[in-house]
């Protein structure tokens, strides 16, 4: 049931600071009830101020997403002060940036539980309050690593790559049994995000995102339009995404040499890493400081993806594309 006053319920995981602040500010902006899951206290209370000045009406949750009791009882306390869910984004996630040899294996096993089964958990507890109402809406925020793993991340890629196995074999189940709850997901591209101040780093130089890198208002978007067209399987965001994925369709073998060859440098900067930099894998970076929706690339970083138009219509483009065949077709046929 819907409380008065209330317009769409959403649910973001994540939702502190990059993608999933910048996904809580536009859906504000539509009027919409955000629940906001994230650790950080300082985070998640800047997030709320963001959501109420944009005319939504916010309800910040404290929550380890790796805790699948609490997510489940984060999922009940929303439906109770705020009405009964439309949408649920996840988008929480932690990483280490090291070669696989310098992860230790409780980190590994910790990125694994926070950025691959807080996904589970929090589809989980969506699709139980979801499924009997029949409608609601899911986006897994992916990226072009759920595809293509890279050198440096594997704990993160390997995460990825879990999630998109997930969400298929999911999304194939609610095909079977005609639900009308749907689940998609958004590859997203490099995106100026908090996650390189505060990743655990064990690289020589600071952190950054692989070039083109896009602003997390560009993923925000395709996020918010992912839920409000959820029966699409999945969409691709950025120029560098698409190429990527075609590349590692038809030439994986050269890829993996090219990765090999530039995958280390163009994830760092020239700077070396500061001894100090906060780690977000234990404990939230966010707790006592605000990090906000962008990181430290705004010089850098697209604000458009012409490209994602491409993506969200694709359907109009192959009837395009269809149309002028029959018209060349038909020109060449008046000719002969």
């Amino acid at each position: 049931m819907r409380h008065q006053g209330v317009g769409q319920v959403v649910v973001i995981t994540g939702a502190s600071g990059g993608i999933g602040r910048a996904t809580a500010r536009l859906f504000a902006s539509r009027g919409a009830a955000v629940a906001l899951l994230a650790r950080g206290e300082a985070g998640l209370q800047a997030a709320a101020e963001d959501v109420e000045a944009r005319g939504g009406t916010a309800l910040p949750i404290a929550v380890d997403v790796a805790d699948q009791h609490a997510v489940d009882a984060a999922a009940s306390r929303v439906e109770k002060e705020l009405g009964e869910i439309d949408v649920w984004v996840n988008d929480a996630f932690t990483s280490v940036f090291a070669p696989f040899t310098q992860i230790e294996p409780e980190e590994f096993k910790r990125v694994t539980e926070v950025s691959y089964l807080g996904y589970v958990y929090g589809t989980r507890a969506a699709l139980d309050r979801m499924l009997p109402r029949d409608r609601g809406a899911i986006v897994q925020v992916g990226s072009a690593l759920a595809y293509r793993g890279i050198p440096l991340q594997s704990a993160y890629c390997g995460a990825k790559h879990a999630i998109q196995g997930f969400h298929e074999s999911l999304r194939t189940e609610l095909l079977h049994d005609k639900s009308n709850v749907h689940v998609t997901m958004v590859q997203m591209p490099a995106v100026n995000t908090p996650q390189f101040d505060w990743v655990l780093s064990r690289l020589g130089r600071h952190a950054q995102p692989v070039p083109p890198i896009y602003q997390p208002e560009v993923a925000a978007r395709a996020v918010v339009y992912a839920a409000d067209h959820p029966r699409r399987r999945e969409y691709w965001v950025g120029a560098s995404t698409v190429g990527t994925l075609i590349a590692d369709k038809f030439i994986p073998g050269l890829l993996d040499r090219y990765l090999a060859r530039t995958g280390f440098d163009s994830q760092q900067t020239p700077q070396p890493r500061g001894a100090h930099e906060p780690r977000n894998l234990w404990r939230p970076a966010d707790r006592t400081e605000d990090f906000g929706a962008h990181g430290d690339f705004d010089g850098r970083s697209k604000g458009r993806a012409p490209q994602l138009w491409a993506s969200q219509h694709h359907g109009l483009l192959a009837a395009a594309g269809a149309g002028l065949i029959l018209l060349a077709g038909a020109a060449a046929a008046r000719r002969r």
